[in-house]
């Protein structure tokens, strides 16, 4: 996960806090100096650390506390709330709405990503049913229009740009009446970057700006300069109406909350961050959702609204179903790779299960397990239709497992540390059949029995450093129908 040496050193300040034999004074500021430490090695301000170790201790009254209250517990609620605090704005931006019409403009400093990140943008949009297009107004970089050609050609995406043309403005003007015409809903219009501020970028952006007319103007901003961000926001901020921002190159650089925590006091909402080149690599930044992950207590309606726009929707109700009755073939199997690989990287799936630190998760994790499951799903493609609906692992005989290995070009090893892998998942299935309630409410999950027989079947370990509070309201908003998926994805991401 992004920020995962930040979140890891302020989960075990937590934790070191919660061991100790008597939770006094002394203890609780030896875990406010190591939080603190910890900020101040991501670059947040020095005076933004500050403000809010005074704020946590306004908020936490030891000798104020009635004896029996969970005091670790208080603590870890005021350390969430001042970090959310921290990254919140208090303003929320410009919502592009399906159907309608809307202009986005990118602008920001060369070599922050920007091109690649407004093709992200437009992808993730077009997976949230968008239809969005691509304006390549940059040329002032040679080969800008030849990038974003090539990752709208990859993503899909309709994109317009001039190899003769050197007039930003006509360029923008041309590309977002084509597309208006054309009946897209969102159109993307990425601009020129430059090595440094400077009067003609201010100026230029301007001028494409007032042609344009953009009902949001998106600052790209490079991770990796800390807090210095907060100049470069405001500058922005100040010259070019930013109405939000999306941060890159969150994912190899120590810097990165310095970097949103300095926007966040611009008063700028960051709408987005980067965390690596590939167009998954992207994901929605809500603060409290965040915090809850970088402080390893997980995001549960996160997880469920991620494996919804992972399924399809035609899929969903007979895929639950065999799942619900306990009907674990091969096939079922693959559809639930399908569906995680479409969820994202692992890492990022791992994040939002309460109690799992992503530090812990050895590097190159990622690649590795997306390599397994492909070669698992490659395996799955040189089976039968029979084998695949087939509930009797024994139908797997010494001649068919040579075959299957044969004809996707693995050994008969990997075959049968497949089925393995299939008979231990295909066990959890079964568990969760004998142990639903027969009489469970089939829409919303906002019955107590209900949300007791869930936690039971969540592993305690991923639950033991969640709020009871958290952890209600995370279930709560859960529907029924995906959380036996929920958790069967769970399984298949702490081994695979």
């Amino acid at each position: 996960m992004v920020l995962a040496q930040l979140g890891g050193s302020i989960s075990r300040a937590l934790a070191q806090m919660s061991n100790a034999t008597v939770i006094d004074d002394k203890a609780f500021a030896d875990c406010l100096h190591e939080i603190a430490r910890a900020l101040l090695q991501s670059d947040v301000q020095i005076r933004m650390v500050s403000d809010m170790r005074a704020n946590i201790r306004r908020a936490v009254n030891l000798d104020a506390l009635p004896a029996g209250t969970n005091k670790r517990r208080i603590i870890q609620q005021a350390v969430f709330a001042e970090l959310c605090n921290m990254l919140d704005p208090g303003k929320p931006s410009f919502t592009p709405t399906k159907g309608k019409p809307s202009v986005v403009m990118f602008v920001g400093l060369q070599g922050s990503g920007k091109t690649t990140t407004c093709t992200k943008y437009a992808h993730y949009h077009q997976l949230k049913g968008f239809k969005p297009s691509l304006v390549c107004a940059d040329t002032f970089r040679a080969g800008a229009f030849d990038q974003l050609k090539q990752n709208a050609t990859k993503a899909k995406i309709p994109y317009y740009g001039s190899y003769m043309e050197s007039d930003p403005v006509k360029i923008a003007v041309e590309g977002v009446e084509r597309f208006r015409k054309e009946k897209s809903d969102l159109i993307i219009v990425d601009t020129s970057g430059r090595h440094k501020q400077e009067a003609a970028l201010f100026e230029e952006m301007r001028q494409v700006a007032e042609a344009t007319k953009p009902d949001l103007v998106i600052f790209v901003m490079d991770g990796s300069i800390g807090q210095a961000a907060f100049d470069q926001a405001q500058a922005f901020k100040q010259s070019a109406s930013v109405g939000a921002v999306i941060v890159t190159k969150l994912d190899g650089h120590a810097k990165g909350g310095g970097a949103l925590s300095a926007v966040a006091a611009t008063k700028s909402p960051v709408v987005f961050i980067a965390t690596g080149e590939h167009m998954q690599d992207f994901e929605v930044f809500d603060v409290k959702p965040f915090v809850s992950r970088l402080l390893g207590m997980g995001d549960l309606s996160g997880l469920v609204n991620k494996i919804k726009d992972a399924m399809p929707a035609d899929q969903q109700p007979e895929l639950m179903q065999r799942l619900i009755e306990g009907t674990f073939t091969l096939r079922v199997f693959y559809e639930l790779f399908q569906n995680l690989l479409n969820m994202g990287p692992i890492g990022q799936v791992l994040s939002m299960i309460p109690g799992f630190r992503s530090e812990l998760m050895p590097k190159g994790h990622d690649k590795e397990s997306q390599a397994k499951i492909k070669r698992y799903m490659t395996i799955m493609d040189s089976m039968t239709n029979a084998e695949l609906d087939s509930t009797n692992p024994k139908l797997m005989s010494e001649s068919r497992i040579k075959r299957v290995a044969r004809g996707s070009g693995r050994t008969m090893k990997d075959v049968t540390d497949m089925l393995e892998e299939y008979k231990r998942i295909a066990k959890v299935c079964s568990k969760l059949k004998k142990k639903l309630p027969k009489n469970m409410d089939r829409n919303v999950m906002n019955n107590k029995d209900t949300l007791n027989t869930i936690n039971n079947l969540i592993p305690k370990q991923l639950l033991n450093q969640i709020g009871e509070h958290h952890e209600a309201n995370g279930l709560k908003d859960m529907n029924e129908m995906f959380w036996e998926h929920v958790l069967m994805l769970i399984d298949i991401c702490k081994y695979i």
